[in-house]
């Protein structure tokens, strides 16, 4: 039989529960001395490093798709009275664009009439209406510029010089009025009535007539003046068509699916420029006035308005490919190209000029 297990005596009981009292001490301070390490007293955490927004200054832009960032003093929606200046692009290896283009900007939630150098230079705003301005073209001397406004009630034509000064109405109460351009001789402007065809009338505004009845829109001159492009659905779908200056000889250029309306000659006068799609996905293509030639320039971002430079290098467009209208422009061989504008409110309908 074996013997009994020995019991602990009172003092070993008191020797072993101070052991072990001494150990969990001995954590606690391990544990209290590893966080003040880590930890030091009177250190704030670290702070996230701030994004500054970029300056107004003009930087050289590269292609950047990105969608502008809002700074956070700005309400959603909501956007400061002046124009915000665009980063002015670079042009590597290319000659930079010249001449001046003009186009429709959204501004404390109207559109109005803003211009920039081609070289994106110079922006500035030219209108500051209580009501829509749009459609605006640059007169063939590159000294006026002529728009579409609700100014006065219904959209009518307006002029004004390209420094923004000498507001002129030029028509009055003969229907909703868009897209009007000056002839390149000076002495007709053609525009869009709306459902009434497109008319023409002489640069004071006097003698509005039309010189077609069809439901046709977006009309502008042949570099000579001897031709009218313009897009209509005359025959069934919109498409392109070409007419004589006074409205005879039309001629249809496009059998595409979804046409779009504005369209620009080249400077030679053989080829025009348009877009077409469905809606939110709109490319720019050219073709030559004969019907042959057709060529898809762009490959999604929803592409819009092409508009000719005068010296044939360049075409300007309005494009959504970044979250919202910018000015894009292109050589027409497809390279090149390069965003013009780079701003949070909307620019859309380039038309350039000298």
């Amino acid at each position: 039989m074996s013997a009994p297990p020995k019991l602990l005596s009172s003092f070993d009981k008191i020797l072993l529960g101070g052991i072990g009292c001494g150990v969990l001490g001995i954590c606690v301070l391990a544990g209290v001395f590893s966080y003040i390490w880590i930890n030091p007293p009177n250190q704030s955490p670290q702070a996230t490093p701030i994004v500054s927004l970029p300056s107004e200054t003009p930087t050289a832009l590269s292609l950047d798709f990105s969608t502008p960032v809002l700074p956070s003093t700005i309400e959603p929606g909501v956007f400061p009275s002046a124009v915000i200046p665009s980063p002015i692009p670079s042009f590597v290896g290319s000659p930079a664009p010249i001449g001046r283009i003009v186009f429709t900007c959204f501004i404390k939630q109207i559109d109005q009439i803003c211009l920039i150098n081609a070289d994106g230079t110079n922006r500035k705003q030219l209108t500051e209406f209580e009501a829509t301005a749009f459609y605006a073209s640059i007169s063939p001397d590159g000294q006026t510029i002529y728009l579409s406004s609700r100014l006065k009630a219904g959209f009518e034509i307006f002029s004004i010089n390209i420094n923004g000064h000498e507001l002129k109405r030029l028509t009055r109460n003969i229907g909703s009025l868009y897209a009007p351009e000056l002839s390149p001789n000076g002495k007709w402007i053609i525009f869009t009535n709306d459902g009434n065809g497109l008319w023409v009338m002489k640069p004071d505004g006097s003698n509005p007539h039309a010189i077609t009845t069809f439901d046709d829109i977006d009309p502008t001159w042949s570099p000579d003046g001897a031709m009218i492009a313009f897009a209509s659905s005359r025959t069934g779908e919109r498409q392109l068509f070409v007419m004589s200056a006074d409205g005879s000889n039309v001629r249809q250029v496009t059998k595409v699916q979804e046409m779009g309306g504005r369209s620009s000659w080249s400077p030679d006068g053989t080829r025009l420029a348009f877009y077409a799609g469905p809606f939110g996905d709109h490319d720019i293509y050219i073709i030559n006035v004969d019907g042959t030639g057709l060529v898809q320039l762009t490959n999604g971002g929803d592409n819009l308005g092409p508009s000719w430079s005068p010296d044939g290098n360049w075409i300007a467009f309005a494009s959504f490919r970044d979250g919202n209208n910018e000015i894009y422009i292109i050589h027409p061989d497809g390279t090149g190209l390069t965003r013009l504008t780079n701003n949070p409110i909307s620019e859309w309908q380039p038309r350039w000029g000298r």
